[in-house]
């Protein structure tokens, strides 16, 4: 499994300029609201998913938004959509609870994981997420973490959590 640091010579042979703040381990969307108060852009919330159809997910969401895991699960056709546990987090992004990353996505080279993009993140000039650790906040702009999105060949489908309807990136 690829590394902080191998995420970070990934983004810089891709030509991806990011900046970091190191902090105390967050856990919860509450703990970041101060660091967030300090770093500018969209602040994210990443939720690992599986369905029953045994596909897993990764929901990237603006920190606040409310995720109605049963519309969404709707949305995509992926019956009992729940959160799947630490093995299959292990697995498949090689992260561990609390440091679930939309960065993680390098480790999943064979794209078992469908990436699904909250809308209003689109909204922003540059997003922040965990670099693979919960001890710090990589911030990002939309069109590199898109650039980051091809160059792992992850196709995001973006969902508007206010009425679940999807749309492509």
């Amino acid at each position: 499994m690829k590394t902080r640091l191998d995420l970070f010579e990934y983004l810089a042979q891709l030509g991806i300029k990011t900046t970091t703040v190191e902090h105390e381990p967050l856990f919860t969307v509450e703990q970041a609201d101060e660091i967030a108060l300090s770093i500018s852009g969209g602040h994210i919330k990443n939720l690992f998913l599986k369905d029953d159809k045994k596909q897993l997910w990764l929901v990237i969401a603006e920190a606040h938004a409310k995720v109605d895991l049963k519309q969404v699960g709707v949305a995509l056709s992926a019956p009992k959509l729940r959160f799947a546990n630490e093995q299959l987090l292990w697995q498949h992004l090689g992260v561990k609870p609390g440091s679930v990353t939309f960065f993680a996505l390098i480790n999943d080279p064979d794209h078992k994981v469908n990436v699904i993009l909250d809308k209003t993140l689109l909204d922003y000039e540059t997003i922040n997420a965990h670099p693979m650790e919960n001890t710090a906040t990589t911030s990002i702009p939309v069109a590199d973490f898109k650039k980051f999105l091809e160059a792992t060949k992850h196709k995001a489908q973006v969902i508007d959590l206010q009425g679940y309807t999807l749309g492509k990136l």
